[in-house]
């Protein structure tokens, strides 16, 4: 199969680039910066959009701009590349901002969006690549969680300060964090395209969130560090602004679709995946 992947030099898009290319796959690289080239979709079976500007920055209203237009927008561009040659699926990027902070609340699919800055953001992008199924493509949408891997993501910018021992919780440590293994969500990637029924919006999380308390217990465990500091939320928001509210929000996700489509998630734990990526790391 002829698999197109937008944000393919990312921390996600290399993983799955290189999975794809294992399992005898062809993979191009497709660039939405300064248009998409005429023909860079030809012969393409699959699109994997993963493209987007990075939301861990401190929202300025420029920075904001970027976020949202390089989702919506970006999207908007790649559906547009599709109506000459329409592939037979786009799988779509979104993420778990969708659903806000909800406390304790346990989130499916099903659940509304959010009425703030990243769930109409997400709403937005995700209509965007919904506007590919009346071209004939088969689009899902995945909401995807905190990316756990080797090499980069979200662990990348944890280690350092709990291998040092001055790691600790976020807030209150009572806000649920919903995560994936990347290897896990590679995965998820890979049954997506070759399920020819599935379409819709998928979560890309594990089936056991975890608090902001026990994610730090369990990656203080992995590197036999204690974490006794804690980040209190005022010192976020002075550090990053609005941004801190995605650091301190409560998203309970479950991946109720992807498990009902009959995927196997190899990586549900995180005391688990934790101790086997620091380990390689």
């Amino acid at each position: 199969m002829n698999v197109a992947i937008t944000g393919a030099s990312g921390f996600i898009g290399r993983a799955v680039a290189e999975h794809l290319r294992s399992s005898g796959h062809i993979v191009r690289s497709v660039s939405l910066r300064g248009g998409i080239e005429p023909g860079a979709l030809a012969g393409v079976n699959a699109v994997v959009h993963l493209a987007g500007e990075p939301v861990a920055q401190r929202w300025t209203a420029t920075a904001r701009d970027k976020i949202k237009r390089s989702r919506v927008e970006g999207t908007r561009a790649l559906v547009a590349a599709m109506r000459e040659q329409p592939p037979q699926v786009l799988i779509s990027a979104s993420a778990v901002g969708y659903y806000g902070s909800r406390g304790d609340e346990i989130l499916t699919e099903s659940a509304p969006s959010a009425d703030d800055f990243l769930g109409r953001v997400a709403v937005a992008w995700e209509e965007e690549a919904q506007a590919a199924e009346p071209l004939g493509v088969r689009v899902a949408r995945l909401r995807i969680g905190m990316v756990l891997g080797p090499n980069g993501g979200a662990l990348a910018r944890m280690l350092p300060p709990f291998r040092l021992g001055v790691g600790g919780r976020l807030g209150s440590g009572y806000q649920w964090m919903s995560w994936i293994h990347v290897d896990d969500l590679v995965a998820l990637i890979a049954f997506l395209i070759k399920e020819s029924t599935v379409r819709g919006a998928f979560n890309a999380t594990s089936p056991f969130p975890v608090t902001n308390r026990e994610f730090t217990r369990a990656l203080a465990e992995a590197v036999h560090r204690p974490a006794i500091f804690s980040v209190p939320a005022f010192a976020l928001r002075w550090m990053f602004g609005e941004m801190s509210e995605v650091l301190l929000a409560s998203q309970r996700v479950l991946p109720d679709a992807a498990q009902r489509a009959g995927f196997v998630f190899q990586h549900p734990d995180i005391f688990a995946v934790l101790a086997q990526l620091v380990r390689g790391a």
